[in-house]
């Protein structure tokens, strides 16, 4: 049944699309092409802004790395310059069997107490010399163990970064204990000419990185964080977070990077990840960028831009729509005038001209094939009107004949019987009905005359057939004043007489009536005869059957011949009849005054 229901509806979108209009498809065509154009350029701009602005992005991210990393340098390399002032303008410079280097060391630590949190000297097997602020070491602490140490000793010849760690070793008065990142190196310690190794340790306050990337996190998107060559975290904005096993950070794999930009996927998510290398610790400046942050920034103009799109699809859809009408309207007016020459008109002024040149020309050549069709159209009109003529001119030579022949024929039958009288007042008749048929030439009386000619022509008859049949005139008075084509009841009488009634022994009846309906005038002649059988009624109207039966036999074909010429085909005369009952003879005209007749509605119809 669906199928059934998506065929129905496939039909009918075929049958529509046939009948689409010329302004329908330009719209559409345009409108599409538009659309698939804007969509094109659009989604090409707008990837190519976005793969431009994530460029930026990453490229902003390099360059905040780039300052950073200049800034961690410069801590660093200050912190490495106290150690190497402490190293060679003090340590290198004293014979430690007598001199102490205590006071150098405290004025070195005062003067960087805002990044340093201690300064000591060990010996190789672990004794401290010297240290600043606190120069006392906590019971049990044993620095041989502690990792700044061991680094230090398996690699005496570089500077060793520790990682972060609570520098707890010297006894502090409020207990508090700070996280440092140690500095540490092999030193050179002399005692009266003789070299001893130890250790020369600069704790650096982790503070001061932690502020210095605290700052960085707080502006732009993403985050960074610092590793060291293995990998290890050294600062990271969710440290505590990381070290609790809430969160993890892709550190060892990043550790791995080279520097530059690169793009990782870590923890299904897609992230932009720069990195630089702090080149004398091997520590590794890392900045994560999610995607979805690289191009949040442009959600904004994403929807600025889809906005634009939406109301340039809405201009050019208007502007089509416009242009479209502009150029189809010209043609949609022709088509419209066109349809008034289709339904019959043949006015050239209707046919419009406008438009485009094109357009004129065709309207142009429209309107000129309009003048010579109707010129055409006129000359066969005039050429129907004159044929029309010639044969109701013919038609009617032929009833005059005909209808002369029987009244001289009944008149030489009076002379005959020496009814002399009767033959004068027939004759006297006869002149009147060629009156009234003459009609100065004209084929078109009223129904006034007509019925006076029927008359006269019933006077003779009755004179003729000694007044064996009866008849009766009945005719609305209301349409005595409309036109008829004249000498057309006078054969229908002849006929009810000649066929019906003339054989009839004083019972013979003849009515003639006179009315209008819905419209129409009607005249009937009835006749109380024998009727006619159904196989002779049927070819009555027929030209075949004008040559048989008694008289001249043209009367009733001649009759319908010329209503049908007249007033074309829907009018004429009809037969009905039955046998032992009679015969009726309709004749239906259209209602028309002889006023109405010489305005020209007569030939229109």
């Amino acid at each position: 049944m669906r199928t059934i229901d998506f065929q129905n509806q496939f039909k009918k979108v075929r049958r529509a699309s046939k009948r689409r209009s010329i302004q329908l498809i330009i719209s559409i065509s345009f409108t599409i092409v538009s659309i698939v154009s804007m969509t094109f350029v659009t989604l090409a701009l707008y990837t190519t802004y976005i793969n431009k602005a994530r460029e930026t992005a990453i490229e902003n991210n390099k360059q905040v790395i780039d300052q950073m990393s200049w800034t961690l340098n410069s801590y660093l390399r200050n912190m490495m310059g106290v150690s190497n002032s402490m190293y060679y303008g003090v340590i290198k410079n004293l014979d430690l069997t007598s001199d102490s280097m205590n006071r150098e060391m405290d004025i070195l630590y005062e003067a960087n107490k805002d990044d340093l949190i201690s300064i000591a000297c060990i010996s190789q097997d672990g004794a401290l010399i010297s240290a600043a602020p606190i120069a006392t070491r906590k019971s049990g602490v044993d620095f041989t163990e502690q990792e700044w140490f061991t680094s230090t000793e398996e690699k005496i010849e570089n500077f060793h970064f520790s990682k972060p760690h609570v520098q707890n070793m010297f006894e502090s008065s409020n207990y508090r204990y700070y996280w440092v990142v140690s500095l540490s190196r092999s030193v050179d310690l002399n005692y009266m000419g003789y070299t001893r190794r130890g250790i020369l340790l600069v704790d650096m306050n982790y503070s001061s990185i932690e502020q210095m990337f605290s700052r960085v996190n707080e502006k732009g998107s993403g985050y960074v964080y610092l590793i060291d060559s293995d990998g290890d975290i050294i600062y990271h904005p969710k440290q505590k977070a990381i070290y609790g096993g809430l969160m993890q950070e892709n550190n060892i794999t990043a550790a791995s990077y080279d520097d530059g930009s690169h793009m990782e996927n870590f923890d299904g998510s897609e992230r932009a990840v720069v990195v630089k290398t702090i080149g004398y610790t091997g520590w590794k400046i890392v900045s994560v960028v999610p995607a979805s942050e690289l191009s949040a920034p442009y959600n904004q103009l994403r929807a600025f831009m889809m906005i634009i799109f939406t109301v340039t699809i809405f201009l050019i859809v208007f502007g089509n729509i416009v242009i479209s009408k502009i150029v189809t309207d010209p043609i949609r007016q022709l088509e419209d005038s066109l349809k008034s020459i289709e339904e019959g008109s043949l006015d050239a002024e209707k046919v419009y001209i406008g438009g485009s040149h094109e357009i004129r020309h065709l309207g142009r050549t429209i309107r000129s094939l309009v003048v010579q069709m109707r010129d055409l159209m006129d000359e066969r009109v005039k050429e129907q009107k004159e044929k029309r003529k010639s044969e109701l001119n013919a038609l009617q030579a032929q009833i005059n004949p005909h209808f002369l022949y029987n009244t001289l024929d009944s008149v030489v039958w009076m002379i005959e019987a020496e009814k002399y009288p009767e033959a004068i007042s027939m004759i006297t008749s006869l002149a009147s009905l060629f009156r009234i048929s003459l009609s100065k030439g004209n084929n078109i009386i009223t129904i006034r005359d007509e019925i006076t000619h029927a008359k006269n022509y019933l006077a003779i008859q009755k004179v003729r057939y000694k007044n064996k049949f009866e008849a009766n005139i009945d005719v609305d008075p209301a349409i005595e004043d409309c036109v008829t084509i004249k000498l057309i009841i006078q054969p229908l009488i002849e006929n009810a007489i000649y066929h019906a009634v003339g054989d009839l022994d004083d019972e013979g009846v003849i009515d003639i009536k006179g009315y209008e309906k819905d419209g129409d005038v009607y005249l009937e002649v009835r006749d109380n005869g024998m009727g006619i059988p159904p196989d002779v009624l049927a070819g009555l109207l027929t030209e075949k059957t004008k040559s048989k039966g008694k008289g001249s036999g043209i009367g009733l074909w001649n009759i319908n011949q010329r209503i049908n010429l007249y007033f074309k085909n829907d009018y004429g005369l009809s037969i009905t009849s039955e046998l032992d009952e009679g015969t009726v003879a309709t004749i239906r005209m259209p209602k028309m005054t002889m006023e109405e007749y010489m305005g020209g509605e007569g030939n229109e119809k």
